[in-house]
């Protein structure tokens, strides 16, 4: 049994409308916790008080590639009813899927680390609580949280930590004098200032994540909905790209706000941050002691709560070695979930800079992101996985383009980090 398949019945009909397509946002806004986490507060805030609203539409860019990935998981979990790990053991050979989910699993790892040290980092802020007590209390409230709830409360409480961060930063926007015409400008007009390129390589990978591809495939499946009739499952395949447009709409927002903050409160002063401490030190005496509490809190609901999505897509990838769902009472599951978020924790006490901790996560990551993005259109383009819904060749080539331009950016990301 799947781990929320209760959530829908068997006699499942539903009409295209706004009660009912509301009842099915939740799984893009999961996924969409992924690329607000302390990675991309790094660097984002980076981008924005370095070059001001000059990199914003990398954001845009960046946001647009994703919701193009995700919509097309997405459909490889409703149309085949297996998540994209599930999916490349049924249809690899199996030295090739063990790979490619071993390296997937690794990214996870690293994904789970640079959350967690980002959750210990608010801590620090908040508590005074140095980094690797309080990693080991963002690992036993993650866990708790993963292995104490139901995913139906657990999707609300995740939806309901996303609106923190987004309410906090509007909050924050209102105390700074924002140029606006600059930042549509930001937004629309594709530039590259001097030596930007590391940063600019930096937002787009911090957006675009493999452990988000198989979290969206695992959590979109659950719901069984390719179980029932042809009418059904088209159906939910406009409910799906209403909710991953939705909520990627939500993220590239909350992005979006992170570097107008930056360019609003650091980049008029000439002030460039790197580390997301010296962001609040430096938002005291600028915009007072209540702004750096509220951005101290909005970075700790969004380490606990990408940490949380973390552990369900590492858990996703292990079972999905076994060709298993991810079924929170299932060992395989069980033992997958708690491996990646202890061995991610682990990793915080071998690196003693923490800062140092969030480049090596991403350099990981950039390695990884190709593999996964060249699986997945393996997977949606063949007949035998998707029949009929397999990609069309425009939509082929747009995901191949993709796969290029994530390749080539990811690989300069990395070589510029070595």
């Amino acid at each position: 049994m799947h781990w929320f398949s209760n959530l829908m019945g068997t006699n499942h009909r539903p009409t295209l409308g706004l009660k009912n397509l509301l009842k099915y946002i939740g799984p893009g806004l999961l996924v969409t916790v992924g690329f607000i986490d302390p990675g991309n507060w790094a660097s984002n805030i980076a981008a924005g008080s370095t070059y001001g609203y000059t990199l914003l539409w990398m954001v845009t860019l960046s946001t647009i590639m994703l919701i193009v990935l995700q919509h097309n998981v997405a459909h490889l979990g409703i149309v085949t009813g297996d998540c994209l790990a599930e999916s490349a053991v049924k249809h690899l050979p199996k030295p090739l899927a063990r790979f490619t989910l071993g390296t997937a699993i690794l990214a996870t790892i690293s994904t789970s680390l640079a959350e967690i040290l980002g959750g210990a980092i608010a801590l620090q802020m908040l508590f005074k609580i140095p980094i690797r007590i309080g990693a080991i209390i963002i690992l036993a409230l993650t866990l708790w949280l993963l292995f104490s709830n139901s995913y139906g409360r657990l999707e609300k409480l995740i939806i309901g930590f996303v609106s923190v961060i987004g309410l906090s930063f509007l909050y924050e926007l209102t105390l700074v004098d924002v140029n606006w015409p600059a930042a549509l400008s930001g937004w629309t007009t594709i530039s590259f200032p001097d030596a930007s390129m590391p940063i600019v390589m930096a937002v787009l990978g911090a957006v675009v994540m493999p452990h988000n591809l198989f979290l969206h495939s695992e959590i979109i499946q659950s719901r069984q909905w390719n179980l029932e009739d042809e009418s059904v499952i088209k159906k939910q395949l406009k409910y799906e790209f209403f909710d991953t447009l939705f909520s990627m709409i939500a993220g590239w927002g909350i992005n979006s706000a992170m570097i107008i903050l930056a360019a609003a409160t650091f980049f008029n002063r000439n002030v460039v941050v790197t580390e997301l401490s010296q962001a609040q030190d430096m938002m005291i005496p600028l915009l007072g002691n209540g702004a750096a509490v509220i951005f101290a809190i909005a970075l700790l609901f969004s380490g606990i709560s990408s940490t949380t999505t973390a552990g369900i897509a590492g858990g996703s990838i292990f079972a999905g070695l076994f060709g298993e769902p991810y079924d929170l009472k299932d060992n395989h599951t069980k033992f997958g979930v708690a491996m990646i978020l202890i061995l991610g924790t682990l990793g915080i006490f071998v690196i003693s800079d923490p800062f140092k901790g969030l480049i090596y996560s991403q350099m990981l990551l950039s390695i990884q992101l190709p593999i996964t993005v060249v699986l997945q259109v393996y997977l949606t383009s063949s007949e035998k996985v998707m029949g009929s819904y397999k990609n069309p060749m425009s939509t082929r080539i747009v995901l191949i383009a993709i796969a290029v331009i994530l390749t080539f950016l990811n690989l300069m990301l990395f070589s510029s980090l070595i």
